[in-house]
């Protein structure tokens, strides 16, 4: 399943997210984690030194390998340099799966350990000098867009993606790529703001969204949040002893987070392993199909000089493989990058 966790500013969606990718892994399910915030705290939620989290690969950093093994023998793609973030796969395109070893993996995630179970983390990656003035938050994530557009995850499968606070996301069609989205709200006006932006953006979309009520100290925070969100709220989160141990450095098993919480990022699990049953791959595709021709005639076309809609295979529905898992593909050199 693939799961976003969106939420304003401040609000504990990289601290939630962080926790529920260590739930999985705690009930052994196979896991790839996203960082795709400009500002990047996922690694450190997860418990890597400042170092370490600043050394993970920026996917963006690595587009020209991302773009030529994904373009793979697809006619339609002349060369990856036509190819854009929304890019539909097609006959010919290679996939990306969870579990499997392949070149992106290789130069774009590290695979962290929790009571020996692995996690794929992969992050956009910041902002760097030559960014600043001139770049803005989408041409960043564009590489974990792509890469979404070519992911094929089957059930008891997750990836898990701590988007960009507020609203951004909506820019792009990011958005539509999840199979959940869980939006953490606190008990405050302005908490409950983004669920509002959320719920009319996502409307025409058929995207599933709940709310993950946190920082909740009371019944009348929860009466708060029923009264605003209505059925959308999922469950909601306390204080966390064992958080604020881990944001001190001082991290504890993860078997000792309190019972509590243990059963909120249970019900969150069972809320995206359900959503699995409304899983529309013709929808899916079709909605990728949608926001890449709007991209292409804004200003996809004039970037690359090729007609961006040729990039479209009618015949194609991503899906599921029926087959055994690919192989493991020979490694790709990146490709130079531009002068």
């Amino acid at each position: 399943m693939k799961i976003a966790f969106v939420g304003k500013g401040g609000s504990g969606k990289t601290t939630l997210s962080s926790l529920f990718i260590r739930h999985l892994a705690a009930n052994e399910a196979p896991v790839v984690a996203v960082d795709a915030d400009i500002n990047q705290h996922l690694g450190a939620a997860l418990g890597l030194g400042e170092e370490e989290a600043a050394a993970l690969p920026a996917l963006g950093a690595h587009l020209p390998l991302i773009k030529e093994y994904l373009r793979g023998s697809n006619p339609r793609i002349a060369s990856a340099d036509t190819m854009i973030k929304t890019t539909p796969p097609g006959a010919g395109s290679r996939l990306l799966r969870v579990t499997e070893d392949n070149p992106v993996y290789e130069a774009c995630a590290r695979t962290l350990m929790f009571d020996g179970e692995p996690v794929r983390l992969m992050a956009t990656g910041p902002f760097t000098e030559s960014d600043l003035g001139v770049a803005c938050y989408h041409s960043k994530v564009g590489a974990v867009e792509l890469c979404l557009n070519h992911l094929v995850d089957g059930p008891d499968e997750y990836v898990v993606v701590d988007m960009t606070a507020g609203s951004d996301s909506f820019a792009s069609g990011m958005f539509t790529r999840f199979d959940m989205t869980f939006l953490v709200a606190e008990p405050t006006r302005k908490g409950i703001s983004v669920y509002r932006q959320y719920k009319e953006y996502a409307r025409d979309f058929g995207i599933a969204l709940k709310v993950v009520g946190n920082k909740v100290q009371g019944t009348d925070d929860i009466e708060f949040l029923q009264d605003e969100v209505g059925e959308d709220l999922l469950v909601t989160v306390g204080h966390s002893d064992w958080v604020r141990a881990m944001e001190k450095g001082r991290p504890a098993a993860f078997e000792l987070l309190e019972a509590s919480n243990r059963l909120a990022l249970q019900s969150l699990q069972d809320a995206a392993d359900d959503s699995y049953a409304d899983r529309d791959w013709e929808r899916y595709t079709a909605q990728m199909v949608h926001f890449h021709l709007r991209n292409a005639e804004s200003w996809g076309n004039a970037k690359t000089g090729a007609d961006l809609a040729a990039q479209v295979d009618p015949d194609f529905v991503l899906r599921e493989s029926p087959q055994l898992p690919t192989p493991r593909p020979t490694p790709l050199r990146p490709a130079p990058q531009p002068a």
